[in-house]
């Protein structure tokens, strides 16, 4: 307690006003559970196991000779041997060419073979974290799966969750949508999901003072298609082109660069520097605030979250320790952007502010939520927190009541200039609600 207060106010209120009484919320939380359907599981591993033989069947005929999947060794001489991939893309190690997850992304485009690893791999993963796992947990009972959930785990402040970790369930795909199927509320109820929309480009908004951003949260307006309008200096928008500025306003946040913004959008690298390019000129207030973060991490060692929230860095490699204490706006960026483990570094400074506020927000409104469903007697109970969404399990007679209570609750939870926005889903399983 003595250190939190030598380090300022901000952060014992945190402790005393957020994660403090966060804790008996999250306990109720784990102790209730939630409901899992064993026997479609067990049907969606079976269905699972056929696609992922019909995957390997393709990759074969695609590679032109069979090998083991999951050898990253034998995949790296398939594709860095027999079939001559560039292999700039890759890197030795101890057992031979890398295959993981990084160099598969360069590569996916080079020849077929790689979107059928990178596929199988997903699907593999899905199979044994969730689809087979899941039944395994279950308490007989009660009928649930009871998750741990943890305060102090990650960097950014946001809550983690362990046996199962129920907070990397992906929604990308048919497949990963689907586990969340298997998730139920109690008998005759109904699951609710209230999701903040866009919660992170709002708080960059805020955090920024970027206006056109503001304006056009202020207004309601679709800031992925007036990102997409000011890129491509026209009025009327595709669905894809609305893509490009969706891919190009989260992927600022975290530190994309023109490489992988290529990859995401199938632009070359030159047209992603460009766009990158403009969209720093549109939104300038973005990049400086940005850069500002970088600035004060090397500076200070730490940046700041909307309520205090501290996460440091250490930058004592090649000699970049010797910025601390400097006035921030004197340091070379570029100097101390050299690569590898300092890029990535910064990278994380410039967004932990953001996601880190995102963080505490959603928990504030977990603490204020459990407290007012309490107080109104309401029969609902909260189940599960994942990133910005919330899962509650809720008796249709009351759903009315209850869906009004968490979105005032949780827009009401922080002031920003800019409206927070909930999205609300009903079902009768996670997949439908959500």
């Amino acid at each position: 307690m003595k250190k939190l207060q030598d380090l300022g106010s901000a952060l014992i209120d945190l402790l005393e006003q957020v994660e403090q009484p966060l804790e008996p919320v999250l306990a109720e939380m784990e102790s209730t559970g939630i409901r899992i359907d064993i026997q479609y599981l067990n049907s969606l591993s079976s269905e699972l196991r056929e696609t992922l033989e019909s995957i390997e069947k393709k990759t074969y005929e695609a590679a032109g000779v069979e090998f083991n999947l999951s050898s990253p060794k034998q995949l790296g001489e398939i594709l860095f041997e027999k079939l001559r991939l560039d292999r700039r893309k890759s890197r030795r190690t101890k057992t031979g060419w890398s295959t993981d997850v990084s160099v598969l992304e360069k590569l996916e485009l080079d020849h077929p073979v790689v979107a059928l690893v990178i596929e199988h791999r997903m699907l593999s993963k899905l199979r044994s974290t969730y689809v087979d796992t899941l039944p395994k947990l279950v308490e007989k009972e009660t009928g649930r799966v009871h998750t741990d959930f943890n305060q102090a785990v990650t960097a950014t402040g946001r809550l983690s969750s362990s046996n199962p970790n129920l907070q990397n369930i992906p929604i990308r795909t048919e497949f990963s949508r689907r586990i969340r199927k298997a998730f139920l509320p109690k008998k005759d109820w109904k699951l609710l999901s209230a999701d903040y929309s866009q919660i992170e480009l709002r708080i960059l908004a805020h955090l920024s003072g970027e206006e056109l951003l503001q304006e056009a949260f202020r207004n309601g307006d679709d800031v992925h298609a007036l990102t997409a309008r000011l890129l491509l200096d026209k009025d009327d928008i595709s669905l894809e082109e609305r893509r490009l500025g969706k891919t190009i306003n989260f992927g600022v946040i975290y530190g994309m660069g023109a490489q992988r913004f290529a990859r995401s959008t199938g632009v070359t690298k030159s047209e992603a520097k460009e766009f990158l390019s403009r969209f720093k000129l549109r939104y300038p207030k973005i990049f400086s605030f940005l850069e500002l973060q970088e600035r004060l991490a090397l500076s200070k060692g730490f940046v700041e979250t909307l309520l205090g929230r501290r996460r440091f860095f250490h930058f004592d490699r090649n000699g970049l320790g010797r910025l601390l204490g400097k006035d921030p706006y004197e340091i070379d960026l570029d100097l101390a952007r050299r690569g590898g483990l300092e890029a990535q570094q910064l990278r994380a400074a410039a967004n932990a502010p953001i996601q880190g506020s995102s963080a505490d927000i959603i928990k504030v409104a977990m603490v204020q939520l459990q407290e007012m469903l309490k107080l109104a007697n309401l029969p609902a109970n909260l189940l599960l927190q994942v990133h910005d969404e919330l899962v509650l399990e809720v008796d249709p007679n009351f759903l009315t009541e209850v869906k009004a209570l968490v979105i005032r609750t949780m827009q009401q939870a922080f002031s920003l200039d800019v409206p927070l926005v909930v999205d609300i889903g009903v079902g009768n399983n996670w997949m439908e609600a959500k």
